[in-house]
């Protein structure tokens, strides 16, 4: 889909990535590392120095974060996350959908489902994101790899999250 910017149309690009883990707290204890704001924070961060975090786990309810990164040799980046829960089921299943600003520029939003199942020992964690790519960075090519990166590094932070609380 193209849209209009001034004079010059943008193209959208459209993406979608699964990342699964299992786990071995129960599907319930899992959903509360989403659902409680401290745990949460553990696990789910913006990289930098943190600037601002709210979080509201309820339908219509939704996390804000900003922060700055700054990577030697680089200008700093203002970071901004803003998402809005659409479905909860309790140990099951979470739906909402969320924005990533990079210096107030809008670079995508996506729609993310995760999915708890009762594993053996524990739980299977199917996270699906469906992405539109609004501002492509200077290497587009990487922008889908470096957000699938970026959720499979945060998801590995989980366990440990876990075994905190």
């Amino acid at each position: 889909m193209d849209r209009t910017v001034g004079s010059a149309v943008a193209t959208v690009r459209h993406d979608t990535f699964t990342v699964e883990r299992r786990l071995t707290a129960a599907p319930g204890t899992v959903f509360e590392a989403f659902t409680d704001s401290p745990v949460r924070r553990r696990w789910f961060a913006l990289p930098g120095r943190r600037v601002s975090y709210d979080h509201t786990f309820a339908v219509n309810g939704g996390e804000t974060a900003s922060s700055v990164f700054t990577v030697a040799g680089s200008a700093p980046e203002r970071l901004a996350y803003a998402s809005r829960y659409l479905d909860i089921v309790p140990a099951s299943r979470i739906v909402y959908t969320y924005t990533s600003r990079v210096d107030d520029v809008t670079r995508w939003t996506s729609l993310v489902t995760v999915e708890l199942h009762p594993a053996d020992s524990g739980t299977h964690l199917r996270w699906t994101e469906q992405a539109a790519f609004l501002a492509p960075s200077a290497r587009p090519e990487d922008d889908l790899p470096h957000l699938r990166g970026a959720t499979r590094l945060r998801l590995n932070g989980l366990p440990a999250a876990l075994q905190a609380t």
